[in-house]
């Protein structure tokens, strides 16, 4: 085996592939970005680079929550900054430019509103690949576009040799639209230099999930063909004079529309080059970011799409995959989800200009409360590298607002959705010994979580403090005058903040301080909300079950919540639209969050058997939405009660029958990378119980799967012996470095330190993995010290 230590420029090629030692192999051929653009995966599928700033595409009049989408609908416009996978309103997609002919070649012919313009594509057109978007609208104008960190760069070519009626060719036009995906513009302004044709401004604007609103600045440079005119546009009208434009949003449910235009001279290629940097700093910054990322005076289109593949390319090339058999789409779903996990948060260092740093400041937490599941413990595997400054980010962010944020995007706070969610981040990154982090500092925030309730708690910390402190609970319907937020989801509030504060018990013991035991203590709040005698019933007939979780006044007294309430056979329960004591998901789903003592929640639910009864139940009878992040991890509790099994056996209900390579692959939001961890995690062989040290083992999906690590090149390998792609298949035995093995979880030092573990198959559930010391610990079960592997 080579050694890579001293090979690591040879990772990208080694062990990759269809077959083993493939040197040809290239990850970049398996990457899908159209995976998820339809039916409400909401996935970004344009030009970015990993973490970028700059995202490129096409934005479209139907789904268009990342820009771009599959589902048949119109162009709008081209622009250049987006968020991936996130659900509710559109987000970004500010100053798109959109290419045209005017009628008859006059400018005021021209569509110049976002309805008019609207162009439907060439389905078989669109082209995506890493660093590279590229389409041709009905019209005849093909785009295509690739990116730098905070610039983009766009080559429009004009169908030739197109005429008016009297022999005139006609001229090129591209304007660029003073709005965003979302039409939250509260004011712009616009100038365009008549010689040049540079096009500077700036717009305020409102983030798509959160409070306040952000400033952002553009720098639009063209080439190609000498100008013949420029000007602004107002409500489908344009003129040549004046050049420059202030507009505010409009009156009531009038939105004005408005921009800058610029017409060129017809050539033979007809083809123009637009570069646009953005900035949050200054139209100036912007226009820095373009030149000093995309060099004039030629702009090297070529040469910036192969730095993006090359970036891509290194960061894809780190794990190697022996397929062994298996269906090649396989290869291609994780490929494609390990290169999702990588689009956010974006890397916005330099662009803050709420306060002065040297710490690397990062943006699009989108939010925390999907992304700690597995989208982020994934980055620990893959880039520990970029993690480690993702949360020096979070860090920093507390150090200067005072509280790590749950959700953040543009700038802006977001909305908090469950618990203070950062902390299982801060936890889990200790656990798993990331380096480079002020761990005192990251012990002060999490405390300032657990102790400190903010005014205003529904964009940061934790509310009903009081209560919790007082009452071991949040009380439905709580009396919370200390702070203010959404007066709801007591029942979830109970058990992200009871987890929470497991979570702060781990710092706080690592890092020597006695009271750790209280916020212990606290962990076992979610106990409080369980109603031994709860049934749920659907459609009138009982499912069978006692004992539930269900709200509770602040008196002690019991209120109502039916189980199956917002879930997949009722209603959905967010925020704003129809809340209730759970979010976003049900008291069927919410009863088996307990991540850190799954011992007790069985012993509370009736035992193994039952517990797997109910979890079946849960899984089979409609009631779970594996599109919503709560219930990932139930795929992997049978692992709790001696059943691995039974959770491989889960996991191969899901893929890829809801997680594919089809457009509509994706069973909901991708939510930033989480359904896109869920499903390299699942293909992997192993997943984890985030703020833990432990990782879940099943059989991978291919014969063998390998992690080479960013920070030491040690190489980590998971292979099934026996491996049979066609059948079910269970493990019947195990080894770790040639030892025998019998736990059905492992720590994160496989991945550290570089360990082989292999895994004998065979076609019926066997022992391996059933006793009790195999299973993973729980708080009740073992001390706190051997939950460190």
């Amino acid at each position: 085996m080579l050694n890579l230590l001293n090979s690591f420029l040879l990772v990208a090629y080694l062990s990759i592939g269809i077959s083993a030692q493939n040197t040809n192999f290239d990850p970049l051929k398996y990457v899908n970005q159209l995976i998820g653009t339809n039916n409400g995966g909401n996935v970004f599928a344009g030009a970015t680079l990993p973490y970028g700033m700059a995202k490129a595409v096409a934005d479209v009049d139907g789904q268009n929550t990342a820009g771009f989408s599959t589902d048949g609908s119109n162009v709008t416009g081209f622009s250049h900054m987006h968020d991936s996978g996130t659900g509710g309103n559109p987000s970004l997609g500010n100053f798109p430019l959109f290419p045209q002919f005017c009628d008859e070649d006059v400018v005021d012919n021209c569509n110049f509103l976002g309805a008019g313009r609207a162009t439907q594509y060439v389905n078989e057109s669109v082209v995506a690949t890493p660093g590279y978007f590229a389409l041709e609208l009905v019209s005849g104008v093909k785009a295509e576009m690739t990116v730098s960190e905070h610039a983009a760069l766009y080559h429009f070519t004009f169908p030739p040799n197109r005429t008016t009626r009297n022999g005139t060719a006609f001229s090129p036009l591209i304007l660029l639209d003073l709005t965003d995906l979302s039409a939250s513009r509260q004011n712009a302004t616009i100038s365009v230099d008549e010689k040049s044709g540079r096009m500077m401004g700036n717009g305020t604007f409102i983030p798509s999930f959160g409070g306040g609103s952000f400033m952002l600045h553009f720098c639009a440079d063209f080439a190609g063909s000498t100008i013949k005119d420029n000007g602004i546009w107002v409500n489908n009208r344009a003129g040549t004079e004046p050049k420059e434009l202030f507009v505010t949003r409009g009156i009531n449910l009038f939105y004005i529309e408005a921009g800058a235009w610029i017409r060129f001279d017809p050539t033979e290629s007809n083809e123009i080059s637009a570069r646009v940097g953005v900035s949050f700093i200054s139209p100036e910054k912007a226009c820095q970011n373009a030149e000093t990322e995309i060099p004039g005076p030629t702009w090297d289109f070529e040469g910036l799409k192969t730095n993006a593949e090359s970036t891509w390319r290194e960061k894809l090339s780190g794990v190697s995959i022996e397929i062994g058999g298996a269906d090649e789409n396989l290869l291609t779903n994780f490929y494609s989800a390990m290169y999702r996990t990588m689009m956010s948060p974006q890397n916005y260092t330099g662009e803050n200009p709420l306060w002065g740093s040297t710490e690397p400041y990062y943006d699009s937490f989108y939010c925390i409360w999907d992304a700690f599941r597995s989208q982020l413990p994934f980055l620990t595997i893959i880039d520990p590298i970029s993690l480690s400054e993702m949360v020096r980010s979070l860090l920093d962010t507390y150090l200067h607002l005072g509280w790590l944020p749950d959700c953040r995007m543009s700038l802006c706070k977001g909305f908090t959705q469950g618990g203070s969610n950062a902390d299982v981040v801060l936890a889990d990154a200790y656990v798993k010994n990331l380096t480079g982090i002020d761990w005192n500092l990251a012990l002060r925030a999490v405390i300032n979580d657990a102790e400190n309730e903010p005014l205003d708690w529904s964009n940061e910390g934790r509310g009903g403090l009081q209560s919790w402190k007082k009452y071991n609970y949040i009380p439905y319907l709580d009396y919370d005058y200390l702070g203010f937020g959404t007066n709801s989801r007591s029942i979830s509030r109970t058990l992200e903040y009871s987890y929470d504060d497991y979570c702060v018990s781990i710092l706080s013991k690592a890092l020597g301080l006695a009271n750790y035991t209280t916020y212990l203590a606290r962990s076992g709040n979610w106990q409080n909300l369980y109603k031994d005698d709860m049934r749920s019933v659907i459609n009138g007939n009982d499912t069978g079950f006692t004992g539930f979780l269900q709200p509770k006044y602040l008196n002690g007294t019991w209120g109502y919540q039916d189980p199956i309430l917002c879930s997949p056979l009722d209603s959905f329960c967010s925020l704003t639209s129809n809340p209730q004591e759970t979010f976003e998901d049900s008291i069927w789903e919410y009863q088996f969050f307990v991540p850190h003592d799954i011992a007790t929640l069985i012993t509370q639910l009736g035992g193994p058997d039952a517990f797997i009864d109910r979890l079946d139940f849960l899984h089979e009878s409609g009631l779970t939405d594996i599109g919503n992040e709560p219930s990932f991890l139930t795929c992997f509790l049978y692992h709790y009660a001696g059943r691995p099994a039974l959770s491989a056996q889960r996991v191969r209900t899901y893929i890829p029958d809801f997680f594919n390579t089809s457009t509509t692959g994706l069973p909901g939001n991708d939510d930033t990378g989480a359904m896109a961890s869920f499903t390299a995690f699942c293909l992997s062989g192993l997943f984890p119980n985030p703020g833990q040290n432990v990782y879940f083992i099943t059989p991978p999906f291919f014969e063998s799967i390998s992690f080479t690590n960013p920070l030491n090149g040690k190489v980590s390998t998971i292979r099934n012996v026996n491996f049979d792609p066609e059948v079910d298949q269970y493990i019947q035995s195990a080894t770790l470095n040639g030892g025998n093995w019998t736990r059905n979880w492992i720590g994160h030092e496989f991945f550290s330190e570089g360990w082989t573990l292999e895994l004998t198959l065979g076609g019926n559930e066997s022992a391996w993995g059933t006793g009790d010391g195999d299973v993973p610990p729980s708080v009740s079960t073992s001390s706190m010290a051997s939950m460190m592997f």
